[in-house]
């Protein structure tokens, strides 16, 4: 009876003072939120969590990443306030309603973040099927995001205003052809920034090359509207955005991530220089380190074949040619370098002749992407190549100049 007493006493001293008996109730409707936070994140959420993992499914690393449970109890302590901001004393009835539409509107947006996380959760469960490649699903679910938000904000926009959602929807509808008229560029742009940061297609930093608007360097700025290029030669090129996706660009990321670049360059030969192979210029050959092996081994594989053909012509038979043992240098001497990636695609192929030679293709990655490393190694292959090609007998091809129809100008006879 004394303890009913002393708290009746307690709440006539505090009836004196307004302020300050609004503030401990504030306080005491703040200390059960956090009570109910805990609880339903600490406990309930760590319960649920473990008995996922005790369930030993194939998806419990998605589960693990992913917690639908622990955004969805953050309604818990927004369901309290929401309810017991009712019960506190000498709160102005202007404030008692914006929180109460703060904490509804909190709420809406939960939901739509628990779904959408939901959402997520299934489409990294469906794309571990295999037929997940050919039928994506991607796109529908970012589709019903889009919908589930624009929903959710005007909830959260009826609550503030009081009044409903199908009313606002009318309203909007009215005034729905003159937005677009007023905010076309905006609407588009702001799509296309949607899918861009949906589909991760540019980022800052990403080199992008861009023929159609003469863009071709790093991105460094991302707007509603534009997107600023630095070109290599330092000039810039300003792209709107909603251009990102309805036109074609070329992005290096994958390049950069890689951490190699490609060689993709062909020397000319001319075809006239193209021979069988003497027995001298073999044994000439087998002085370089790397031909020495392959020699010995493609004359005795030779060898073996004709003699299987030994009634046959000799120009029925197999023979070395300076051109394939050239190749085959080609090829070791990449293998050897120190500047290729050894773990990517090394391919020395010959290409359709033409008019100009027979172009010979140099395909390989260099294990750097920096630009002045990259092209050092390209010019060293190239330099020793070119150098190198006449011991084999071969020759570049190259159209004649002013000087070479001077030096086989015949000279004029005097007497004439």
């Amino acid at each position: 009876m004394d303890y009913l007493g002393s708290i009746s006493e307690i709440q006539n001293e505090l009836s004196q003072y307004p302020w300050l008996e609004m503030l401990i109730s504030l306080t005491i409707l703040i200390f059960f939120a956090a009570l109910a936070n805990f609880i339903a994140k600490k406990i309930i959420v760590r319960g649920i969590r473990h008995f996922i993992t005790k369930l030993k499914s194939p998806h419990q690393s998605i589960f693990a990443q992913h917690s639908v449970t622990r955004r969805f109890a953050n309604i818990v302590p927004a369901i309290v306030i929401m309810n017991g901001i009712t019960t506190i004393p000498h709160l102005p009835s202007k404030a008692m309603t914006f929180i109460q539409m703060g904490a509804q509107a909190f709420i809406f947006l939960t939901l739509a973040l628990t779904i959408s996380e939901a959402l997520n959760i299934f489409n990294l469960v469906y794309q571990r099927n295999p037929k997940s490649r050919n039928k994506p699903i991607k796109g529908y679910l970012q589709l019903i995001k889009l919908i589930l938000f624009v929903v959710c904000g005007l909830m959260i926009l009826g609550t503030f205003l009081k009044k409903d959602v199908f009313t606002l929807l009318a309203g909007f509808g009215a005034m729905a052809a003159v937005l677009m008229l007023v905010f076309q560029n905006t609407i588009l742009s702001l799509v296309a920034s949607v899918q861009i940061a949906s589909y991760d297609m540019v980022r800052i930093g990403d080199w992008i090359e861009m023929p159609s608007l003469n863009a071709d360097g790093d991105v460094i700025d991302m707007s509603l509207h534009t997107v600023t290029v630095q070109n290599f030669d330092k000039t810039l090129t300003t792209i709107p955005t909603n251009k990102l996706v309805t036109d074609t660009f070329r992005n290096w990321r994958g390049m950069s991530n890689s951490g190699c670049r490609r060689i993709k360059r062909a020397i000319f030969i001319d075809q006239s220089s193209v021979h069988f192979m003497t027995d001298a210029e073999q044994r000439r050959l087998k002085d370089f380190l790397l031909l020495d092996q392959y020699l010995d081994a493609k004359q005795s594989e030779i060898e073996k074949f004709n003699h299987h053909l030994s009634n046959q012509s000799e120009y029925n038979q197999r023979r070395l040619t300076n051109l394939g043992t050239f190749r085959v240098y080609v090829e070791f001497y990449l293998r050897q370098h120190h500047g290729i990636a050894q773990n990517q695609t090394i391919l020395v192929r010959q290409l359709q002749p033409t008019s100009e030679g027979l172009p010979l293709e140099i395909y390989a990655f260099t294990n750097t992407i920096a630009w002045v490393s990259y092209e050092a190694i390209q010019s060293d292959i190239f330099d020793h190549l070119i150098a190198i090609i006449p011991e084999f007998g071969l020759r570049i091809y190259q159209a004649p100049s002013g000087y070479d129809f001077q030096a086989y100008t015949p000279m004029k006879d005097p007497q004439t």
